[in-house]
């Protein structure tokens, strides 16, 4: 079944829309509830942040997880937490680090992992839980056997695996969800196309039109401890069509069709 009944949308799958409101009124159509909002950098204005928060309520829809820069929760984590409060999320996730900050060795990742460690009691104290979403390059092991994901979390850094990237990064979702378990309060629930296919797509399916067995990682994703289960694709060629198609394979992988 779906965790909490949400069925819950990240808006970086629908950011070629012209308006939020074009992409909160397809989105309640279809039936999603939920969607995970994302955040580059600082918003314009907090105004403006209440505006969008005031249409998806509108639209009766919620937004209980949202994305954050690595700079936000490192420079202004009272910010982080007013936009949290103002769509009434209680997670709050670091999807990226990028590629000119990402380490070699071990010792470098466990230096961002303890920065991790400390937006994770920060978030904490204000009421919030923090989580570290991965791609796929925390998933290929350094020189000495380390895993860079393994560096990232430590002891007490909540998770939000994305389960496609890790498979493009050659793991196998079942064995992190497995060493995970009780750290994740979400996933992201995203398919791969097959080999070859798609690649003006990222190499990424519709849920439900790709490779993956979704019915397995969902059952071992919930199993895991996931309070939500949030679709997305990188970069659809139609984001209504993959809105459309997604829903309908989460209603019936979750159990509510």
């Amino acid at each position: 079944m779906i965790p909490n009944n949400d069925l819950s949308f990240q808006m970086f799958s629908s950011r070629e829309a012209e308006t939020m409101e074009e992409q909160l009124s397809l989105l309640a159509e279809l039936g999603y509830t939920d969607i995970q909002p994302f955040f580059f950098g600082p918003p314009e204005s907090m105004d403006t942040v209440r505006e969008d928060a005031a249409a998806m309520k509108r639209h009766g829809l919620t937004a209980k997880s949202g994305h954050f820069t690595f700079d936000i929760f490192e420079t202004q984590p009272d910010l982080v937490a007013e936009i949290a409060r103002a769509y009434g999320m209680w997670l709050v996730v670091l999807p990226y680090i990028d590629p000119e900050d990402r380490p070699s060795n071990a010792e470098g990742w466990k230096a961002i992992g303890a920065k991790l460690a400390r937006f994770t009691e920060e978030m904490k104290a204000r009421g919030l839980t923090f989580a570290y979403h991965n791609h796929e390059f925390e998933m290929v092991p350094l020189a000495d056997g380390s895993y860079p994901i393994d560096h990232l979390l430590g002891e007490t850094v909540p998770f939000e695996p994305d389960l496609a990237w890790m498979v493009v990064g050659g793991a196998d979702p079942l064995v992190w969800l497995k060493k995970y378990s009780g750290r994740i309060p979400a996933v992201h629930v995203k398919d791969k196309a097959a080999e070859g296919e798609n690649e003006d797509q990222m190499g990424f399916a519709d849920l439900g039109h790709g490779v993956l067995d979704w019915q397995t990682l969902w059952d071992a994703s919930v199993e895991a401890g996931a309070e939500l289960m949030v679709v997305e694709h990188d970069m659809p060629g139609d984001w209504r069509r993959f809105a459309r198609r997604s829903i309908e394979s989460l209603r019936r992988i979750g159990g509510t069709a």
